[in-house]
């Protein structure tokens, strides 16, 4: 017999144990590497399991969440381990018991690992699973319009959401031939005999009194409600939710990097690494710097003006790599250039020319991942002509980016280039998180060790 969801707590049961595998094989391999952990070993697996079950118990089950970017999932990973170690120093220090840092950041380490692998793991299973039509919620679906007939497409489309549609109501025919349709009279009665989890309403027009008749249909039978908003075509953006007082408010373009502690980890993270990088950059400045000025006469850092954050100017830094000549500051670079010079060839092939802009992050101009800054002067040309093209300036420009890492990047011969590049830039504006920066930074520096073609 098929499992639907209220059968899915043992998924969630069957994660914890898992993770708490994880934990522990985690602490037997900094066991085995470090002498340190040997001390009070026992006291010490005892309080991490601990710890690891006070945050199951804190944390919302996201193996329950059905909608959700793997980068989602990594991330809720690390929180976990987060708030983990947290606890864990809270005991320790409360029981005054003392732990090697060493070792601890090992065991992180190695935890942080295992634990992102196996989460991204069991989701993929979870996945398949539910495309194999188990572990699914029955859901309805009401009203009409177009909002409504997309939604009723995307979860037909995707078994691995794990939702199945056992009826519509007040839903044109013509667009659901294959789907049970049920009279507005007999609803209440469809839901006392078939299992219904969750209902989905998308009333078209302003029927306030039809759509609370519906609300409170779904709540004196403790099924869940969910509202789907008429908007029309054109719009499939996420929306953000807001609130003033009691009025709902929907953010068009939402940016979860203006969230205050967002913002904080990713300029941290970008401090940490510029002065890392500028620490080190005379290893790689020095003798770069010597090719650059023997290659051509002319300085060794190239500055321009880019467009930044929210459109404003600032000066991006980079070696030089071609020859100082007219037509150099508005015209990008194509292949076979005759103003790169040899060195700039090497530099630009492995995108060496780009570390001077560690300044620009340390300076705040820039970040590290984000979407790269434009010329002002192709700025103001395809602002005109590209559409959401100003959109991509919501947050700071980067020394890497999706599209970057995607292939969108070089020369834009054709407008569809551009328009493919913004449409990167944006989807990572609207959904940005930490470990997209970090699967962004990992796919870039395999580009940069293999080299790219489009760099030139």
């Amino acid at each position: 017999m098929k499992t639907r969801a209220r059968y899915g707590h043992l998924i969630k049961w069957i994660v914890s144990i898992v993770d708490l595998i994880m934990l522990n094989f985690s602490y037997g391999i900094v066991w085995l590497a470090s002498a340190g952990m040997r001390e009070n070993e026992r006291l010490a697996c005892i309080i991490l399991n601990l710890s690891y079950i006070i945050v199951l118990l804190c944390r919302n089950n996201i193996h329950d969440r059905r909608v959700l970017y793997a980068d989602h999932v990594a991330l809720h990973a690390i929180k976990s381990v987060l708030l983990h170690a947290g606890i864990t120093l809270s005991l320790v220090s409360f029981l005054y018991m003392t732990l090697p840092f060493t070792g601890l950041v090992l065991f992180y380490a190695v935890f942080s690992i295992l634990l992102v692998t196996w989460w991204l793991l069991s989701r993929k299973v979870l996945k398949w699973y539910r495309n194999k039509g188990f572990n699914y919620r029955n859901i309805i679906v009401v009203g009409g319009g177009g909002a409504v007939a997309r939604f009723v497409e995307e979860i037909k489309g995707d078994m691995g959401y794990g939702y199945h549609i056992v009826g519509v109501t007040g839903c044109n025919d013509e667009h659901f031939p294959d789907l049970k349709h049920i009279e507005p009279e007999n609803l209440e009665d469809f839901i006392k005999e078939n299992n219904v989890d969750e209902i989905y309403c998308g009333i078209y027009g302003n029927d306030d009194n039809l759509l609370v008749s519906y609300i409170n249909m779904a709540e004196n039978h403790a099924i869940d409600f969910y509202y789907i908003p008429s908007l029309g075509p054109r719009i499939t953006r996420t929306f953000s939710l807001l609130s003033f007082g009691n009025i709902p408010v929907m953010a068009v373009r939402p940016n979860p990097s203006l969230n205050p502690i967002n913002k904080t980890i990713k300029r941290a993270f970008d401090i940490i690494v510029s002065l890392a990088v500028l620490t080190l950059s005379p290893i790689v400045f020095i003798p770069v710097a010597i090719a650059v000025k023997l290659s051509s006469p002319g300085p060794v850092f190239f500055k321009q003006k880019r467009t930044g954050y929210r459109g404003k100017q600032f000066d991006c830094y980079k070696f030089r790599t071609m020859n100082t000549s007219n037509g150099t500051e508005c015209h990008q670079a194509t292949r076979h250039d005759p103003r790169v010079t040899r060195v700039g060839c090497f530099l630009r092939h492995y995108s060496i020319d780009e570390l001077p802009q560690f300044y620009n992050v340390l300076k705040g101009d820039m970040s590290i991942v984000g979407p790269r800054p434009h010329m002002v002067e192709h700025t103001s040309t395809y602002r005109e002509i590209v559409e959401k093209y100003m959109v991509r300036h919501i947050v700071k420009p980067g020394i890497t980016g999706w599209a970057q890492v995607l292939g969108y990047r070089g020369q834009t011969e054709e407008l569809w280039m551009m328009e493919k590049r913004v449409e990167c830039d944006v989807w990572y504006a609207e959904n940005w998180n930490f470990m997209l920066d970090m699967k962004i930074i990992f796919l870039t520096v395999f580009n940069i060790v293999k080299g790219d073609k489009n760099a030139y």
